[in-house]
């Protein structure tokens, strides 16, 4: 299928993710909602939703919001302010989104989120039921990180990749990126000669990209994390889009504009996903040769008999990465135990240890249905 027909799998979308950074939705200072910028992207989103499209709308911008109300010259870089930010700024965000999909007689839902939210089974499900009633009931869902209470180990870190796990997680059809840049270029966009890649193919082709990092002042992001969040959403099998704000209409319409992200291979299960690219690891947990075949050709749960070392603080559901014994990274779960508890179990069988603890100790440390390879 040629890069024209993926194209349409944005524009034909039943259900649609779109993420909108800071850089769109402020003005030049970068210290306020310009909200004719966010009006013309509502017109086109709206337009979309009354043809009977669903849309989620990831939308960036509560830091940048509150910057001007709390004074501040520019973006500030501690953790409590940009939380005190986003407190102020959230509120003033979803409001215009109110104001201008209420023009259309649209109503928007907001809904916040930490990674602990979604990787946490219970949790997980919930915020997919949540999405999918809002849906169901023709609300406009406006998501965005809880920034207000989101600590550093339990942020997505971006709203690029939080957009495409929330593509996953809705099931969409296509996801689009916007930005201020208007596609990815094999170099620098300002500088002479470069190009516009307008088609990847599962990743393929990126070896000779130059790559910048952030674009704006007000963002959080940059073309990486745009990148890893089309990469994200192409091992779930979801066709993405990348282009700026000033070319949406062109981009729902399925024009060459942008570049599109094909995805190549088989999709991966939601929670899995979700596990993988939105958990920071709490700890560490060392494997021996045998565990590691174990765990990465036979897919089998890990149990304490195949760990040699336990390493970092976490509880009983914390995520762990898994490592062979020279310390390479294989996969991610979350674990059943404490790290208090692990390290007088390795080596020993469950049966072992049903018979001396009790059989609340024949449980595996971390369940196959719980660990994502990396």
């Amino acid at each position: 299928m040629s890069g024209a027909e993926r194209r349409q799998d944005v524009a034909r979308a039943r259900r649609l993710v779109v993420k909108v950074g800071s850089s769109s939705l402020t003005g030049a200072d970068g210290g306020s909602l310009d909200e004719s910028r966010l009006v013309t992207i509502v017109e086109a989103l709206a337009a979309r939703r009354l043809a009977g499209q669903q849309v989620v709308l990831v939308s960036s911008g509560a830091i940048a919001a509150g910057i001007s109300p709390l004074g501040l010259a520019r973006r500030p870089h501690d953790l409590a302010t940009q939380q005190a930010a986003a407190s102020v700024g959230q509120g003033a965000l979803v409001a215009a989104y109110q104001r201008a999909f209420g023009a259309h007689g649209l109503t928007v839902g907001q809904v916040l989120l930490t990674a602990d939210d979604v990787t946490r089974r219970s949790h997980y499900t919930n915020a997919r039921r949540t999405l999918d009633r809002l849906l169901e009931l023709g609300i406009v869902p406006i998501v965005n990180e809880n920034d207000t209470v989101a600590t550093q180990e339990i942020r997505f870190g971006d709203n690029d990749r939080l957009a495409a796990l929330v593509a996953h997680l809705v099931h969409a059809d296509g996801l689009l990126l916007l930005t201020d840049v208007d596609a990815l270029y094999d170099g620098p966009p300002s500088r002479a000669g470069s190009a516009r890649v307008p088609l990847v193919v599962g990743g393929a082709g990126l070896d000779d990209v130059v790559i910048g990092g952030t674009g704006s002042g007000v963002g959080s992001g940059g073309m990486v994390t745009k990148v890893e969040a089309a990469s994200i959403a192409n091992a779930a099998g979801i066709t993405t889009v990348l282009t700026s704000s000033a070319r949406i209409q062109e981009a729902l319409e399925g024009a060459d504009v942008g570049t599109v992200f094909v995805p190549s291979g088989s999709r991966r299960t939601s929670r899995k996903l979700w596990l993988a690219h939105a958990t920071t690891p709490r700890g560490r947990l060392v494997l021996d040769a045998g565990a590691v075949r174990a765990v990465t050709e036979r897919r089998t749960s890990l149990l304490p008999a195949g760990i040699s070392a336990v390493e970092g603080t976490f509880v009983d559901g914390d995520p762990v990465d898994l490592c062979t014994p020279d310390g390479r990274v294989i996969a991610r779960g979350l674990v059943n135990y404490t790290s208090a508890e692990l390290p007088s179990m390795l080596g020993r069988s469950t049966r072992d240890l049903a018979k001396d603890l009790g059989p609340a100790y024949e449980r595996e440390v971390v369940h196959r249905d719980d660990l994502a390879l990396l």
